[in-house]
């Protein structure tokens, strides 16, 4: 169903706006400060969000945009399919005077894009949306992927662990930069030739860190400060793997600490191979150990429980085994 655009009046107030610290989350938070300049921006992650570590940051008059849904915001914007509140939780919230926009749109920036798109100025973002879209939902083919286009790696500069940078950013894009202006600014520019490079330490660690079990790709970034998403593995993998898992942070990490994080795993499914998504639930697996894990059912992540990383992989690697009965959407 198309998402009706609000009009004037129907906007709930907000002076805060809490999102994503990815390219998703990024593009969200430029959308609602275009229609709001005066709100200040806060970035976090799912984890963060869920471990009630940023309350101090949510009340009636934040916006939260592709981040894990908080009873006590104000406006709720996002697409995931685990972070929906249930109907209990939707009625007490807006009984409460919160408002929830919830549909399963490719990336949560475009649904925050398609609800203010009459009443707010953003041509400029108009061009670079669906790369925001495709990146979100597994819609980047495996030739733009290696192609590594100027917008992907804007994508992999986007981190919690800088969250000056991030209202740079944001600060670009609510200000009207387009796709130009914002691919040439000088700190963009300097971040976008260290994610390269980055990338290409990261590639060939992957493939000396992965190992493919039964159609699933098994990375290990753990110990290191090396991060991937999938699409780096399962370029790597190629027609070999239905999917990853890829495992990052530290053993002794904090949620407190973004340069230092905790013990988490991400699931992908393949997009590169035909018909690759949709086949498996892999929220299933993000949420089978961890209550606070979840995302798509594409790709979607949790933190390592106890007793340990190799127990919670054995369980993962379980489920995957039986993956056409508990996995199967």
């Amino acid at each position: 169903m198309p998402v009706r655009p609000l009009k004037e009046g129907e906007v709930p107030f907000y002076n805060r706006i809490l999102a994503d610290s990815d390219m998703d989350g990024l593009f969200g938070a430029a959308v609602l400060k275009a229609y709001r300049p005066e709100a200040e921006v806060h970035f976090t992650h799912a984890a963060a969000m869920r471990s009630g570590i940023v309350d101090e940051l949510v009340d009636r008059k934040t916006a939260l945009v592709d981040l894990p849904f908080h009873p006590e915001c104000g406006w709720y914007v996002d697409h995931h399919m685990t972070n929906r509140p249930d109907d209990e939780e939707a009625t007490a919230f807006a009984a409460s005077g919160g408002t929830q926009h919830w549909e399963a749109t490719p990336s949560a920036a475009r649904l925050a894009y398609d609800l203010l798109v009459d009443i707010t100025e953003m041509d400029h973002l108009t061009d670079m949306m669906p790369v925001v879209d495709a990146l979100d939902s597994g819609g980047i083919s495996k030739e733009a992927f290696l192609e590594d286009g100027p917008l992907l790696q804007v994508a992999r500069t986007c981190t919690s662990r800088d969250p000056e940078y991030m209202r740079h950013l944001v600060g670009l894009l609510t200000s009207g930069a387009t796709y130009e202006v914002l691919i040439s600014d000088p700190r963009v520019q300097e971040r976008r030739r260290s994610v390269v490079e980055e990338r290409s330490v990261a590639l060939d660690h992957v493939a000396t860190n992965t190992t493919i079990v039964d159609r699933l790709a098994v990375c290990r970034f753990d110990e290191t400060p090396l991060r991937s998403n999938g699409y780096l593995v399962t370029a790597w993998a190629g027609s070999d793997a239905d999917a990853c898992c890829i495992v990052h942070g530290y053993a002794d990490g904090r949620l407190e600490d973004p340069h230092r994080p905790p013990l988490s795993a991400s699931f992908y499914a393949n997009s590169f191979l035909p018909n690759g998504q949709g086949r498996y639930d892999l929220s299933r697996l993000a949420t089978a150990l961890d209550p606070t894990g979840g995302g798509h059912a594409n790709a979607c992540g949790c933190r390592i429980q106890p007793p340990g990383l190799d127990a919670n992989l054995n369980h993962w690697l379980a489920m995957w085994a039986n993956r056409e009965d508990v996995l199967r959407r």
